[in-house]
């Protein structure tokens, strides 16, 4: 299993997918439970919803599943939100706080590492490989990290989830007019809901990548599920209505973007 997938683009936006993986190898599988091998917590067909919406965007996607190691989790293991309910680097536990894996085959401390090995930092190689480019060949990257999930999940957050969550970790991992202007296409969606630096604030992604004092610039986009799919639960199948109308205000904000970089490229090479 390749763990990452990367369509090189020639502009100056790249998208991250850290969690519309499925793949899980058969020893991992063998080890989580029946909660676990549902893969509920998958960004369910966010690469589709995305596809084709801003052409020379870059792609950088991982095909493992968040459930064999969190591509979007600091690899040291420290918590992105301190004293809040959330899951780790390696999960045990959903995001209902149920268990994934059977008594006693949780991952060990070797495990974690050699997963971070096998998945974890070839995902993030990639990513920093792309963001290189990009940036030699602009002057400017900008990182969107694509992501969704379930709009009503008490374990980890009250009442129910805005359509649009735009995440800059309070500003500081991108240049203010890019949260401005995500921020202002989402408001202006009509019939849509938006929230800045609410409950996701931007995973570590976000935060590792995003230096907007160096012109590499990034943000966390994370989409309540109810606003592509037909029902929050399997099979998780795109909403064709519902999809075909969110990708129009997706395609402005990363076209918004690209606008943007561009204004500020200090020349293609």
């Amino acid at each position: 299993m390749d763990p990452v997938e990367v369509v090189r683009g020639s502009g100056p936006i790249v998208l991250g997918m850290p969690h519309t993986g499925v793949d899980v190898p058969d020893d991992i599988s063998n080890s989580l439970n029946a909660t676990g091998r549902r893969l509920t917590d998958t960004d369910w067909n966010i690469h589709l919803l995305y596809e084709g919406l801003l052409h020379g965007a870059t792609t950088v996607r991982a095909t493992f599943h968040r459930y064999v190691i969190d591509a979007n989790r600091d690899p040291s293991g420290e918590s992105l939100y301190p004293g809040q309910n959330t899951t780790g680097l390696c999960p045990t536990t959903d995001f209902d706080g149920k268990p994934l894996y059977r008594e006693g085959m949780e991952p060990d401390e070797a495990e974690v590492e050699r997963r971070l090995d096998a998945f974890h930092r070839p995902y993030h190689a990639a990513l920093k490989a792309e963001l290189e480019r990009v940036h030699a060949k602009h002057g400017v990257a900008v990182l969107y990290d694509c992501h969704s999930i379930r709009s009503h999940i008490p374990f980890l957050f009250e009442g129910t989830l805005p359509d649009f969550n735009i995440g800059t970790n309070k500003a500081t991992t991108c240049d203010i007019e890019i949260e401005r202007l995500v921020a202002a296409c989402c408001s202006s969606a009509y019939g849509y809901t938006s929230v800045v630096n609410g409950r996701f604030k931007g995973g570590w992604t976000t935060r590792h990548y995003g230096k907007p004092e160096t012109g590499v610039h990034a943000i966390q986009m994370e989409l309540s599920q109810r606003s592509h799919l037909k029902a929050e639960a399997a099979p998780y199948d795109l909403d064709e209505r519902k999809s075909s109308a969110l990708r129009h205000h997706l395609g402005e904000i990363l076209h918004a973007l690209d606008t943007w970089a561009r204004e500020r490229t200090s020349g293609s090479k």
